[in-house]
């Protein structure tokens, strides 16, 4: 895939104010400054340095829609990040690679080793960073890990919708979002081999993520990254406080 689609989700839940935007001062948490570009800049550059031939915003802020670069689309959101990439992959088609503007350190390669690695046979695909991956790059981040039999592995907030068939585990995704930071309640709701396998930790990360596609009626993949800070995204204050460190 060489030019691809890619969607930024930059929306609000319910409307409040985040709590990074507010320790930064600012209304919005893709209007922080970092290093003299916003953190809504940073990732819409690294996407297009990374190849994307067309990029949406999923946003319902105004501020952050008028600072938009030309040739950028504007998609509404909503107070679901699931119901909001959804919205996206109507208004933007497959294959869609998803990201958020909290990402604040995305790097072109992190995105095109992504997509270079993802199966052609997957409909949709996820990145994860290995813990030791994580902790050799920044020893001082706290993530949420995902235990499984082959190791721990945190979120990259990047995923890839490679056909129609995707929007099936976007839909799942809007059932489970609410227990995002508790994967046995994420287990239950995916069945007993699920709950079983993770409670017991015999399953591995790729075993996880089948069992998770099965149930949504896709093929899924999970693709590992060797990249460590892929890992950091601006989700509490002293995330925003380490990127700053890193960046400046």
């Amino acid at each position: 895939m060489s030019g691809f689609t890619a969607v930024v989700l930059a929306g609000s839940r319910g409307g409040a104010v985040d709590p990074v935007a507010a320790y930064a001062g600012v209304r919005h948490k893709g209007l922080i400054e970092l290093n003299g570009e916003t953190l809504l800049t940073r990732v819409l550059r690294a996407l297009k340095a990374a190849g994307a031939t067309r990029i949406g915003v999923s946003t319902d802020n105004e501020v952050v829609a008028a600072q938009l670069p030309k040739g950028v689309e504007q998609i509404a959101s909503t107070a679901s990040p699931s119901l909001s990439v959804h919205q996206a992959a109507v208004a933007l088609g497959t294959p869609l690679l998803v990201t958020t503007v909290d990402h604040a350190l995305l790097q072109p390669e992190w995105v095109r080793q992504f997509i270079d690695a993802t199966p052609a046979d997957a409909d949709i695909a996820v990145l994860l960073a290995p813990e030791a991956v994580v902790r050799m790059a920044a020893p001082q981040t706290e993530r949420t890990y995902l235990k499984f039999r082959d190791g721990r592995y945190s979120g990259c907030n990047l995923f890839l919708l490679r056909t129609p068939k995707a929007l099936a585990a976007v839909d799942l995704w809007r059932r489970v979002e609410a227990y995002r930071k508790q994967p046995w309640r994420i287990a239950l709701l995916m069945g007993p081999r699920m709950l079983v396998g993770y409670a017991t930790g015999r399953l591995t990360l790729d075993a996880a993520i089948d069992l998770i596609g099965r149930r949504a009626g896709v093929k899924a993949a999970a693709v590992r990254t060797p990249y460590g800070l892929a890992a950091v995204d601006v989700d509490k204050p002293a995330d925003l406080d380490l990127v700053r460190r890193l960046v400046e």
